[in-house]
């Protein structure tokens, strides 16, 4: 009788080896049970009459924001992400697209509330068309084309050096911003509201016609110090335009492509960029600068004014932009300014 078919008869749950003999059999995989996806509900209520406009079912708890958006956009198509303002007080403040759903201070059922914010316009259009209007309309201007300045002085010249100089500095600081708008910033937000497209233009566009109807006036008399003035003048504004410049690109840098990262711009080797230490926004430092040195140069009231209203309206965004560093990072230098150093 053959020993090993006994063994494999006689001992049940074993298999025969490459000798003969019963080898154990492997054992039973045993495969733990998955755990539950818990899902979260999300109901949409409007921010005025706490209507509700929609209802999403089983929504990942990861879920952002933005993808929020997305699936609220697909009952409303009118209402694209970029126009939808969700919160969880009607009052309250906007979530912010890279928010995760269930790290936010809501149940299984979350409730959100939306605000319309309008029609929007990409940040890099807005600007393009500040800034190109202000370029275009100081040159006719400049080359005093027809229905001007009357018939006699269309496409004349002025014969002050001054004039010719104030064009190419303001050329160069309006063709700088609109390089910079293209290759330079980068936007946390891609959009604004369509509105805004006029309030700034107007604001741009109507200060440009008005002080170049002034500075290509044929009437129009050079500085009091005369040529020291200028120089002076223009020095400050080549000083500060490069300021300007230098510190777009740091910040640029703290940035990468794509991202919302916000880190606290410091000074680097390019000297332009040492009045981080005294002020958060040298950006807007050198950019008043400017203006007070064109200022300076052209001897024109429209464009002290035009100065000051930019040194107004830059100081608030400055102020909220202070605010908000020292709100976010505890390890931010105390020693800074908004916008003047050891003043304001």
């Amino acid at each position: 009788m053959n020993l090993s078919l006994v063994a494999r008869e006689a001992t049940p749950g074993l298999l025969p080896g490459l000798n003969g003999l019963p080898r154990p059999a492997p054992p039973k995989v045993t495969k733990k049970p998955k755990k539950a996806v818990l899902f979260f509900e999300v109901e949409i209520l409007d921010a005025k009459t706490r209507e509700k406009l929609c209802f999403l079912d089983k929504v990942e708890p990861h879920a952002t924001i933005a993808e929020i958006k997305n699936l609220f956009t697909k009952t409303h198509p009118q209402w694209y992400p970029a126009r939808q303002s969700l919160r969880l007080d009607p009052k309250g403040k906007s979530l912010k697209d890279e928010d995760v759903l269930q790290k936010l201070p809501v149940g299984t059922t979350a409730t959100l509330y939306f605000r319309d914010l309008g029609a929007q316009i990409s940040w890099v259009t807005v600007f393009l068309t500040e800034y190109a209007g202000p370029l275009f309309i100081y040159l006719l201007f400049y080359f005093r084309v027809p229905f001007i300045y009357g018939h006699k002085y269309d496409f004349t010249s002025s014969r002050h050096t001054v004039v010719h100089l104030a064009c190419i500095c303001h050329s160069f600081h309006y063709v700088k911003r609109l390089l910079e708008t293209l290759f330079v910033h980068r936007f946390s937000h891609g959009t604004m509201p369509l509105r805004n497209i006029f309030k700034n233009c107007t604001y741009y566009w109507g200060f440009a016609a008005w002080m170049a109807y002034y500075i290509n006036h044929p009437l129009y008399t050079p500085p009091t110090y005369g040529a020291q003035q200028v120089k002076l003048a223009l020095a400050i504004f080549v000083i500060c335009q490069l300021g300007n410049f230098s510190i777009h690109m740091a910040l640029r840098d703290l940035r990468p492509a794509g991202s919302k990262t916000r880190k606290i711009p410091y000074p680097t080797k390019n000297p332009f960029t040492w009045l981080f230490l005294l002020v958060s926004c040298p950006n807007y430092t050198y950019e008043v600068g400017s203006w007070i040195g064109f200022a300076i140069m052209t001897q024109c009231l429209p464009v002290a004014l035009f100065s000051l209203v930019g040194f107004t309206q830059m100081t608030i965004w400055a102020k909220g932009k202070h605010r908000s560093y020292l709100k976010e990072f505890r390890d931010y230098p105390p020693l800074r300014m908004p916008i003047i150093p050891f003043l304001l």
